[in-house]
C-alpha cells in the first residue's frame, strides 16, 4: 500500500527480510525531463508520523519507540532545529568567503537525527561529508566540522573519541571501511554495531557493491544507511537504478527496508531494529531513508538549473521539523516557552559557530609534507625545499 496522511504503512522490506515480499508494487515510476522529475504518488515506506503530525501505528516498529518520553521527543526536535541552524550558518559563512565549500543537509535532519540517536556509544559510525546531524548526535562539536571546509585541517576531531570517523570525500569508499571494521568487531566478539552513511548517488559506486558482498558473506554487524535525497548532484534517482534502492539488498542476501526519511520517529525505530539485528549476529541491513535535498548539492551547485520549483515546494510541505512540531503541539508535549527558549539557544549557536570559524588560525604551510611516508622520502624532502624557497621569495619582495 502507499503511505498517505490517513493510514500507516506496513514495513516494506526486501525478500531477504523477515517480513519480505516479492513482486509487490513499489511505487509509481517517475517521468523525467531535462529539468525535473515528478511522481504521481509517494512510494511505500515505513512511516510513524505523517506530514500533518499525526501518529500512525505500525505493528512491527512501534515497539522500538514505545517507551519514548515527551522529554525525549523534545530532545529530537531540539536536535533537528539546532542542526539546521548550524547548517544555515555554515552556508552563510561560505557565501561570505569564510569557507571554501559547504555541503548542506537541509531537509535531511530527520534521517540523520533519528538514525544517529539510535546508535549506542560503543557503536562506530562512518559518515560521508554531509552527516552534520549524525556528528551532533555523536557529540562532535559543530565547529570541528568546519575546519576541513575552511582548509585549516583534515578533519578536526579524533575519530576514536566519539566513535565517529572523519568525513569521507571519496564517494562510497567509507562503506568498505565500515565493512572491514564490522568484520573486526565480529572477530573480537563484541556486541557493538557499525553504521555506514551514503547517498543515492554513491549507491552506484563499485565500493558499495563490494561492501554489500563482503558484509553478507561474512555476516558483518553493519547497517548501511542510504539517504536517498533523490538527486546525485544533477542526476535523478531514475538515472541510478531501475528498482527502489532498498531492494538491492535482496540480491546480496540480506534485508532492506525503506523508511520515510522525513519522519524522525520512523528513522529512529527502523535504525534501532537494524542495529539490534547487527548486534545479535544476524548480519547486515540496508536502510533506505527516502527524503529530499532541499538545497543545493554543495554551495558550488545551482539546483534551479535541473530541478523544478514545484518539486521543492511539494517537499517543503513534508518538512521534518514542522512535522514533529505539529505532533508536539497536538500532544501537548511542548509549549510556547519551549520553542522560544530553543530559538534563543539556536541564535546563540549561530553566533558561536561564526566566531569560532573566524578565529581559526591558519595552518602551518609545511604540514602538508608531514606524515607522507613513515620514514621520510627524498622526493618529499626535495619538494619541501622547493616550497620553502617559493615562500621565501615573497619575503624578499616584501623587504625590497
Amino acid at each position: 500500500m502507499t503511505v498517505d496522511s490517513s493510514a500507516a504503512s506496513e514495513p516494506r522490506r526486501s525478500a531477504a527480510g523477515k517480513a519480505g515480499t516479492t513482486g509487490s508494487k513499489t511505487g509509481t515510476k517517475r517521468t523525467t525531463s531535462r529539468t525535473t522529475s515528478k511522481k504521481s504518488t509517494d512510494p511505500e515506506l515505513v512511516q510513524l508520523l505523517t506530514p500533518e503530525g499525526k501518529r500512525v501505528k505500525n505493528a512491527e516498529y512501534d515497539a522500538y519507540v514505545a517507551g519514548i518520553t515527551p522529554e525525549e521527543l523534545r530532545g529530537l526536535y531540539r536536535d533537528m532545529v539546532l542542526t539546521r541552524r548550524f547548517d544555515a550558518e555554515a552556508t552563510a559563512l561560505q557565501r561570505q568567503g569564510e569557507l571554501g565549500l559547504w555541503a548542506s543537509l537541509l531537509g535531511q535532519e530527520a534521517a540523520q537525527i533519528g538514525s544517529g540517536r539510535a546508535t549506542r556509544e560503543d557503536d562506530y559510525v562512518f559518515p560521508t561529508y554531509r552527516e552534520h546531524g549524525v556528528a551532533w548526535c555523536r557529540g562532535v562539536d559543530p565547529t570541528n566540522l568546519l575546519g576541513m571546509f575552511r582548509g585549516v585541517n583534515h578533519g578536526g576531531w579524533d575519530p576514536n573519541t566519539n566513535n565517529f570517523h572523519l568525513y569521507t570525500i571519496v564517494i562510497g569508499s567509507q562503506t568498505l571501511h565500515a565493512t572491514g571494521y564490522a568484520m573486526g568487531v565480529a572477530k573480537d566478539g563484541a556486541d557493538s554495531a557499525v553504521i555506514a552513511y551514503f547517498g543515492d548517488g554513491a549507491s552506484s559506486q563499485g565500493d558499495v557493491a563490494e561492501s554489500f558482498t563482503f558484509s553478507a558473506v561474512y555476516n558483518a554487524p553493519v547497517v548501511f544507511f542510504c539517504q536517498n535525497n533523490q538527486w546525485a548532484i544533477s542526476e535523478p534517482t531514475e538515472k541510478q537504478t531501475r528498482v527502489p534502492l532498498y531492494q538491492r539488498a535482496q540480491g546480496f542476501g540480506f534485508p532492506g527496508v525503506r523508511v520515510d526519511g522525513n519522519d524522525v520517529l520512523a528513522c529512529l525505530a527502523v535504525t534501532k531494529w537494524a542495529l539490534e539485528r547487527a548486534r545479535s549476529g544476524e548480519g547486515p541491513t540496508l536502510v533506505e531513508a527516502y527524503t529530499y535535498r532541499m538545497g543545493a548539492h554543495t554551495t558550488s551547485d545551482d539546483p534551479t538549473k535541473y530541478r523544478a520549483d514545484e518539486e521543492r515546494e511539494a517537499w517543503e510541505a513534508k518538512d521534518p521539523i514542522l512535522r514533529l512540531r505539529r505532533y508536539l503541539e497536538a500532544s501537548n508535549h511542548a509549549d510556547e516557552g519551549f520553542f522560544a527558549e530553543l530559538e534563543t539557544e539556536s541564535e546563540a549557536l549561530g553566533r558561536r559557530v561564526r566566531e569560532a570559524v573566524r578565529a581559526m588560525p591558519d595552518p602551518d604551510k609545511f604540514a602538508v609534507f608531514e606524515n607522507v611516508y613513515a620514514d621520510g622520502h627524498a622526493l618529499v624532502d626535495e619538494e619541501r625545499a622547493q616550497f620553502a624557497a617559493y615562500q621565501a621569495s615573497f619575503a624578499d619582495v616584501e623587504g625590497a
